[in-house]
C-alpha cells in the first residue's frame, strides 16, 4: 500500500484557506497513486502556539479571550459540513485521509475546542473522530479533555490503521488499546518538531511490530496573516516555530523515510504487509506475547456528553 504524509503549514487561524491546502495535498497524493494521506495535529485551523508565547495562564485576560474567540470562529465543526471539501477530494481521488483538526464539538455545546483527528475512507466517508484524551501542559488552556470514543482502528487496504494525537502516543495503555484492535499501521499526528518524532517513531514501531507514520505540520512567521491578534507577540520576523520532522519507520525500527525538516513536502512510500507478518514471528504484543490471564486492559469507548435528555414524546 502506498502511504503519504503531507507536511504542510496552516494559513494560521484561517479555516477555509487551510482546508484548501489540505484538499490540494489530497489530490496530489491521489495523482501519485497513494491509498492513504496523513496530516499533522490540529492543522486546521492551527496549533495554538500563542499559549506558550503570550503568558496565556493569566486569568480572565482580555487578550486571551480575544484570540480564543478567533480560534472558535475558525475551528472545524464536522456537523456543519466544514470537512465536506475534504471528503469530496478523498472520494474523487479514491484515497483515505487522516487529518488533525481543532474541533468545535457541537455535541458538547459548540463552545469548546477539542484536538481531534478525523479519518475518512477512500469513498470520503468519515469513519471516526478521536478527541485527544489529555491536552498537554498549556494546551489545556485552549482544548477540552477528550474521551475514548475514537480509540478505534479501520481497515484501509490491506492494513488496519489507528491514529493518535501528539503526546497520546506516549501513553502506553492508549497505544495498547489500538494494538488490541488489530492495528498494524500506526499514525502519529504532531504539530511539527524533530525532537518530538525522531525517537518515539522508531520506538513504537519496534514495540508494536507495525509501520509507524509520524506526520507533522510547520508553523513559520510567514504563515501568520497580518490580522492574527497579537501577531507581534507570537513570532519574530523570519522565525520558524515548528519545523516538521515527519517520517516513517518500519516494523523492526528501520527508517523507511527518515525525518524531514524545514520544508513543506508531500512524500510517500510503499508499505508491504509482509514486513509486519515477518516481524510478528517473534513478538506480537496482543497475540502470542500477551498474557491476558494476568494483564488485561479495559477501554471505555463511549462518547462523553454533558447531558442525557429524556423527553416526553407522547402526543397531546
Amino acid at each position: 500500500m502506498k502511504v503519504a504524509f503531507a507536511q504542510i503549514a496552516p494559513v494560521f487561524l484561517n479555516r477555509s484557506a487551510t482546508l484548501a491546502k489540505v484538499v490540494d495535498s489530497i489530490r496530489q497524493a491521489g495523482k501519485q497513486g497513494c491509498n492513504l494521506v496523513t496530516f499533522g495535529e490540529s492543522l486546521v485551523p492551527a496549533y495554538p502556539i500563542w499559549l506558550s508565547r503570550t503568558d496565556a495562564a493569566r486569568f480572565d485576560a482580555d487578550d486571551q479571550k480575544e484570540i480564543h474567540a478567533r480560534y472558535l470562529h475558525e475551528a472545524v465543526s464536522v456537523e456543519a459540513g466544514h470537512l465536506d471539501s475534504v471528503c469530496e477530494a478523498a472520494r474523487e481521488s479514491h484515497i483515505a485521509v487522516v487529518l488533525g483538526i481543532a474541533e468545535r464539538a457541537e455535541d458538547r455545546g459548540g463552545h469548546t475546542i477539542y484536538c481531534s483527528r478525523v479519518m475518512t475512507d477512500e469513498s470520503g466517508k468519515i469513519l471516526s473522530v478521536h478527541r485527544k484524551l489529555v491536552p498537554t501542559y498549556e494546551e489545556r488552556l485552549s482544548w477540552g479533555i477528550g474521551d475514548g470514543a475514537g480509540l478505534v482502528t479501520h481497515a484501509i487496504g490491506e492494513f488496519t490503521v489507528g491514529a493518535l494525537n501528539c503526546w497520546e502516543n506516549w501513553m502506553p495503555l492508549t497505544r495498547a488499546a489500538l494494538y488490541a484492535a488489530g492495528e498494524n499501521l500506526h499514525v502519529m499526528l504532531w504539530p511539527g518538531c524533530l525532537r518530538l518524532t525522531q525517537d518515539i517513531t522508531r520506538l513504537v514501531a519496534m514495540e508494536s511490530r507495525s509501520f509507524v507514520v509520524s506526520v507533522s505540520g510547520l508553523i513559520r512567521e510567514s504563515d501568520l496573516p497580518k490580522d492574527v491578534p497579537y501577531r507581534e507577540r507570537i513570532c519574530n520576523s523570519g522565525e520558524v516555530m515548528y519545523d516538521g520532522g515527519s517520517c516513517i519507520a518500519g516494523p523492526e525500527g528501520n527508517w523507511v523515510i527518515p525525518p524531514v525538516v524545514g520544508k513543506e513536502t508531500l512524500l510517500s512510500a510503499e508499505l508491504n504487509i509482509e514486513d509486519v507478518l515477518r516481524a510478528r514471528q517473534n513478538f506480537d504484543p496482543v497475540g502470542h506475547y500477551a498474557r491476558p490471564d494476568v494483564l488485561r486492559l479495559t477501554v471505555d469507548r463511549r462518547r462523553n456528553i454533558a447531558a442525557d435528555f429524556i423527553d416526553d414524546d407522547q402526543s397531546s
